[in-house]
């Protein structure tokens, strides 16, 4: 099924509804919207392999111009609206995008990139240099491009260190009908199944959880009710009013919804859902079990790395069996490698999780062949990591022992340590600085930074609150430290290498 299916079947069937105002729009309108895109990058000269951008807040027209590209052999880069306009013309550039689509919402950050991408389309307004969007719909037909093949999304990543890197998948050459018919996982594991899905997404949409689950809903003609932000009543009144059967989510929101009063709670009929997934972040077993509890078995998990390959999913019933389980590894999808030699390792001994790509399809980071390298198995190229390490138990239950080394994961979003520290490092009374997460119990890590001053400066609640104060002017506002400590001196080796898991751990030991 696809897109163009479901619009041709069910043409006034809603296909994406924003539930605070309820605008709408259906199969026949995001079909022929992304139809008309398609055919405006194509007059304006781009051809398979080339790059798009999105810089829009959780918007009507979103999936509209996600699936100009999907069905035209185009990567799609969908950048995140918090970014600082340095970070996000560095992306622009590297992933050598050839259009940016804005909305009017994100107009200011927007007009700071128009020296970054020859076509400039601004959505729901007007920006100087910018061709509004309504007139792009007025002047292309919603004809489908002969011969067009299916695109791909490229999500950026940073992984620890270093600028974000995009993540290239191959461009397969199928038709996109026959692209969007593959999600074996998302139909078998998360029944995404028929027509009757009613996706509730109350995350960013430029993430790629969210968006893996918002392509799902169109393929087999669902209907996405977007929110603009969460909230936590909100989602449950959401959940009743649109008989919500599917949502993706991350632990975090379990917990705001879980502090309600028991009361308020209850208000709520959530007997719809079907299937309520989490990834992103480790969700606590007391956490996860009481949202059980209280909605049933319907809360489901997997595994999986941005710049990975398979899903590795877990539903309530076999998590159940084995509580803090991350999910059960089919044969032949992960291997367990020694992280020293390459060689797999035998049930039950922690190693580096690999994602075994089918030939062909293994993913590489864009103008990075070093970084490429580095995350391929030195003899198998099809065999990938994100850096993560666990152990696959004897009845294929994965569990995770170590995380990505050292990123942070707040509330389902990465922070990148390094370009927390880099902010930190220039400033006149820093010598040395180092960034990692601790124990949240609502975001379930919270940016901890630790600071060695120079010999000239002393160390006071003030200055730590300056230096909080000068990071938030030079990073994204979710990437500012919560708190900041101080050290005589940083641990590090002989080498000059930082002991950054020494540190991390102690704070982990006190909770």
């Amino acid at each position: 099924m696809y897109l163009g299916y479901h619009a041709a079947r069910t043409p006034d069937k809603p296909a994406i509804i924003i539930a605070e105002t309820g605008e709408t729009l259906t199969y026949k309108q995001v079909n022929d919207n992304s139809l008309k895109v398609a055919r405006f990058l194509d007059a304006k000269g781009l051809t398979r392999g080339d790059t798009i951008a999105i810089l829009m807040e959780n918007h009507i027209n979103y999936m509209d111009i996600v699936w100009a590209a999907l069905r035209s052999g185009f990567y799609v880069v969908t950048l995140n609206r918090y970014a600082t306009a340095e970070e996000t013309a560095y992306i622009l550039q590297d992933c050598e995008a050839k259009a940016l689509f804005a909305s009017d919402a994100m107009r200011d950050l927007a007009a700071q990139m128009t020296a970054h991408c020859a076509q400039l389309i601004i959505v729901g307004g007007a920006l100087d240099g910018w061709l509004p969007y309504e007139d792009l719909l007025a002047s292309h037909p919603a004809d489908p491009i002969e011969g067009a093949c299916a695109g791909a999304t490229m999500p950026y990543t940073s992984g620890t260190t270093g600028r974000p890197k995009g993540v290239v998948r191959p461009i397969s050459g199928v038709s996109v009908e026959e692209e969007w018919n593959f999600m074996p996982t998302m139909r078998e594991a998360f029944a995404y199944t028929s027509s009757d899905v009613v996706h509730y997404s109350p995350a960013p949409m430029y993430h790629g959880g969210p968006m893996l689950f918002l392509r799902a809903t169109h393929s087999v003609g669902g209907t996405i009710v977007q929110t603009r932000k969460f909230d936590a009543e909100r989602a449950l009144a959401d959940i009743e009013r649109f008989k919500v059967t599917h949502s993706f989510m991350v632990p975090t929101m379990f917990v705001r919804m879980l502090k309600m009063e028991a009361e308020a709670r209850r208000k709520y009929d959530c007997s719809s859902l079907v299937s309520v997934v989490h990834s992103a972040a480790p969700c606590p077993v007391e956490v996860k079990q009481a949202m059980i509890d209280w909605w049933g078995p319907v809360v489901d998990e997997f595994y999986g790395a941005t710049d990975g390959g398979a899903l590795i999913p877990i539903k309530s019933v076999d998590w159940q069996k084995k509580p803090g389980a991350a999910g059960i590894a089919a044969p032949g999808l992960i291997a367990i490698c020694d992280e020293e030699t390459g060689a797999e390792l035998p049930a039950g001994t922690p190693g580096l999780i690999y994602f075994i790509c089918p030939p062909g399809t293994a993913p590489h980071y864009k103008n990075d062949p070093a970084k490429t390298a580095d995350a391929h198995h030195p003899e198998t190229y099809d065999w990938v990591t994100s850096g993560d390490v666990g152990y696959v138990d004897e009845d294929g239950y994965l569990f995770l022992t170590d995380r990505k080394a050292y990123m942070i994961i707040s509330g389902g979003v990465n922070i990148y340590p390094q370009m927390v520290e880099d902010a930190l490092i220039v400033h006149d009374e820093v010598a040395d600085a180092a960034v990692f997460g601790i124990p949240n119990p609502e975001m379930g890590e919270e940016v901890k930074a630790v600071v060695e001053l120079l010999p000239s400066s002393q160390p006071s609640a003030k200055l730590a609150a300056e230096l909080i104060d000068y990071v938030a002017g030079r990073v994204s506002k979710y990437m500012v430290p919560k708190t900041l400590d101080f050290v005589e001196q940083m641990p590090r080796t002989a080498s000059g290498k930082l002991l950054k898991k020494q540190m991390r751990d102690a704070y982990w030991e006190k909770g």
